[in-house]
Order: C-alpha cells, then sequence, then structure tokens
C-alpha cells in the first residue's frame, strides 16, 4: 500500500492574518499577534517569499502585536532574510516585543536578522541598503569589477 511522505490537513494548517502597507520602496508587513507559530511558517514563508516577484522587493516585517514565536517561526525567519539578500533585496524586521527579541537572542538567531526599534529605523535601513545596492551594482563582494 502506498503511504503518502507529506499529507496535509486543513486542520493543520494556521493561516494568519497580515496588514499590507505598500510604501515607494518597500512593503510594510504587520502580522497580527500573538503569536508566531511552526504551523504558521510556511504560510509566512509564502506571503513574504512573494514579494520578491515585485518590481518592489523590499519588506519590512512589522511584529509590534507578536507576543510569541517558536524556534520553526524563528529559523524562518532567518531563512526567509536570507533569501531575500540572495535575490538583491531588504528584509527588515521591526516593533519586536521584548519577549521575541530575548527568545531570538537567547537562540542567537538575533544577530543573524536585520532588527530596528521602529518603522522609520527600518526604511533608513532599506534606503541605505537600496543605496548600496546601485552603488554596488551587479558586482558581486570581493570581485574586481
Amino acid at each position: 500500500m502506498f503511504t503518502p511522505i507529506y499529507k496535509r490537513s486543513v486542520d493543520n494548517i494556521s493561516f494568519m492574518e497580515v496588514k499590507i502597507n505598500t510604501k515607494e520602496k518597500f512593503h510594510a508587513i504587520t502580522v497580527s499577534g500573538p503569536s508566531i507559530s511552526a504551523t504558521m511558517t510556511e504560510d509566512l514563508s509564502i506571503r513574504l517569499l512573494f514579494y520578491l516577484q515585485n518590481d518592489v522587493k523590499n519588506v519590512v516585517l512589522i511584529l509590534k502585536d507578536i507576543e510569541t514565536i517558536d524556534d520553526a517561526a524563528a529559523n524562518a525567519l532567518v531563512n526567509i532574510q536570507q533569501k531575500f539578500y540572495e535575490n538583491n533585496a531588504s528584509f527588515v524586521i521591526c516593533e519586536l516585543q521584548k519577549p521575541v527579541e530575548r527568545f531570538l537572542e537567547e537562540k542567537e538567531l538575533l544577530d543573524l536578522i536585520n532588527v530596528t526599534p521602529t518603522e522609520s529605523e527600518a526604511w533608513d535601513i532599506v534606503q541605505m541598503e537600496e543605496i548600496e545596492r546601485e552603488f554596488l551594482g551587479d558586482d558581486k563582494p570581493g570581485s574586481d569589477g
């Protein structure tokens, strides 16, 4: 008998609500709380990585309503940021609540992601990275061009 390796049940998937505010150089995405769990990481990844297909690829993820995050979700954020940088796009997380910030620090993930206290500071990071990408053009770090 054939047993599927991957089975998906609607009961096992949690969908998250987000508010999207599109700006000139980035999309500000606010995730509603109170938590981001392992069951939400696929939905989160799909939603965020979708923006890499747009002309405006940069994303500022606002987590002010998130009180808890689990290991899978934290690791997903690190992976998402890596995908953005691989695609010459910025990904900045802002407005973390203290418990989430402490959790990421304990898991040694906080230093692997771009985090700012406010959306305004996140916008500054996006602008600086945009200028840096324009200045460097298509050159990769360490190349002679």
